[in-house]
């Protein structure tokens, strides 16, 4: 890199733990990186093989928001790409925006790199669909209050009243609390109830069914207690329905610009 100039940061998703499910820009740019500060707490390693020899590689769990940006900062000053490899996607609950200040207050450019969620992942995993037709069109993306306070307005009681689909992250260990939000909204004990662990993870995923009368003992019994995704949703089991309400977009009953109603 020229003297005096300053490379970039990019923030890649990772993806929920495949290495394979990372995006094709994400392992371009880990191929050409000068270094790479990775979430060795939630990144499978095997991510960062795709960095070429010689590439910088930093495992960030032992360290501080301080020190991480403070390491991505000093590692621009040597390389013209510089990734911060992220669990899932970098905009959710992650520290982007944190990062991203200090570096834009030093001049540094930064980009994002979106990567697959595990909430799209479990539900890959299961089989499973976020939305069907006069079931729900919605999926909340929300987690139980624990060290980090929700904000007014959002506890999972009330979010859960709308009855959609929940993908409810970063909460395995508060499943009393994800059930007691889920009967104070008025769900039923047998409401299906899905819990994957490790969505994705060659050789490690756990996928675990349920009722919200069953699930944390099948959590339990499974030994899943960390990086598990939790599912409540009306969809859940919908491939062994009697009926379904059909997509009216393949509808041949309806029209649309591509096609016109053939019955």
């Amino acid at each position: 890199m020229t003297s005096g100039t300053t490379g970039k940061v990019w923030f890649v998703g990772a993806g929920p733990g495949d290495p394979e499910l990372i995006t094709v820009k994400g392992q371009k740019l880990l191929a050409q990186a000068g270094a790479v500060l990775f979430a060795g707490s939630l990144v499978d390693r095997a991510a960062t093989l795709y960095a070429p020899p010689g590439c910088v590689i930093r495992d960030s769990k032992d360290m501080t928001l301080e020190e991480m940006t403070a390491w991505l900062i000093e590692q621009t000053r040597a390389h013209a790409t510089v990734v911060r490899l992220q669990t899932g996607d970098p905009g959710l609950y992650g520290a982007l925006i944190e990062m991203a200040r200090p570096l834009s207050a030093e001049g540094i450019e930064w980009s994002v790199v979106p990567g697959v969620s595990s909430a799209m992942a479990s539900m890959a995993a299961a089989g499973e669909s976020m939305t069907l037709p006069e079931v729900t069109q919605s999926v909340i993306f929300t987690r139980v209050e624990g060290r980090t306070p929700m904000p007014e307005g959002e506890d999972l009681a009330s979010l859960a009243a709308h009855r959609t689909t929940l993908c409810i992250f970063l909460s395995i260990t508060l499943m009393y609390k994800v059930e007691a939000a889920l009967r104070a909204a008025g769900w039923p004990e047998d409401a299906p109830m899905l819990v994957v662990h490790k969505a994705s993870w060659p050789g490690e995923e756990k996928i675990l069914r349920g009722t919200l009368g069953d699930i944390k003992q099948r959590c339990r019994e499974a030994g899943v207690a960390s990086q598990a995704m939790i599912v409540a949703s009306p969809t859940l089991g919908a491939l062994h329905w009697e009926t379904l309400v059909r997509s009216k977009l393949y509808d041949p009953t309806f029209t649309h610009r591509f096609r016109k109603a053939s019955a």
